[in-house]
């Protein structure tokens, strides 16, 4: 992990091989609006970014940039409007923690994008299991005491590889810095299956 500066002059911890550029998105969209849905994808990447931060900052107290900390009864799910925060806060923190969040990453704490908890992490464990476990069956004898084995080897080799990768996916795939991204409000809502939560709402900005 490499310290750079931002954009602003501040500098923070960028676990990313390049910097991200304020106005990429942007422009991206600009030069392929007429791509449907993609708008939605873009900010939905920006949106699992400030999840990411807010749960991170949650977890610490406010105002501090060092002894990070995850609060493993706080959770969130984003869509392309904001995202639900599951777990107990209160509303007037989670107030502070999100402007602070969105202040912090896109000043350049980039590395706030990124969470060990995040279901990216699960899903490319999951490809990843099934993948070797499909390449080793194919290249070790029928016989079913191997094949235990290699499935075994297969089982253990993703849980080693699964974090490395996961971090690799969220912050090349899954999420991106929220340039774009200003918070309209927040309330107690409902996700799709009923559940209470927290919503952050936002909005695209140019």
């Amino acid at each position: 992990m490499t310290t750079t500066t931002s954009a602003s002059g501040r500098t923070g911890q960028f676990p990313f091989d390049f910097a991200p550029q304020r106005t990429q998105d942007a422009d991206l969209l600009r030069q392929l609006n007429f791509v449907p849905g993609l708008k939605e994808i873009l900010a939905l990447r920006q949106v699992h970014a400030l999840e990411h931060a807010t749960v991170w900052v949650l977890g610490q107290s406010i105002g501090a940039t060092t002894a990070r900390t995850d609060n493993e009864l706080l959770g969130g799910m984003s869509t392309d409007q904001g995202f639900y925060l599951y777990g107990h806060v209160n509303i007037v923190q989670l107030h502070q923690a999100v402007r602070e969040a969105l202040q912090r990453i896109a000043s350049g704490e980039w590395d706030l994008a990124v969470h060990p908890r995040c279901g990216t992490n699960l899903s490319v464990a999951m490809l990843l299991t099934a993948g070797l476990a499909v390449g080793i069956n194919l290249a070790l004898p029928r016989g079913p005491i191997l094949q235990l084995l290699g499935l075994g080897a297969a089982a253990a080799a993703a849980a080693q590889l699964a974090p490395d990768v996961g971090s690799l996916a969220q912050r090349y795939v899954t999420t991106a810095i929220p340039f774009n991204l200003s918070v309209v409000d927040i309330t107690v809502s409902h996700d799709f299956w009923g559940r209470e939560a927290h919503f952050v709402r936002v909005r695209w900005v140019e």
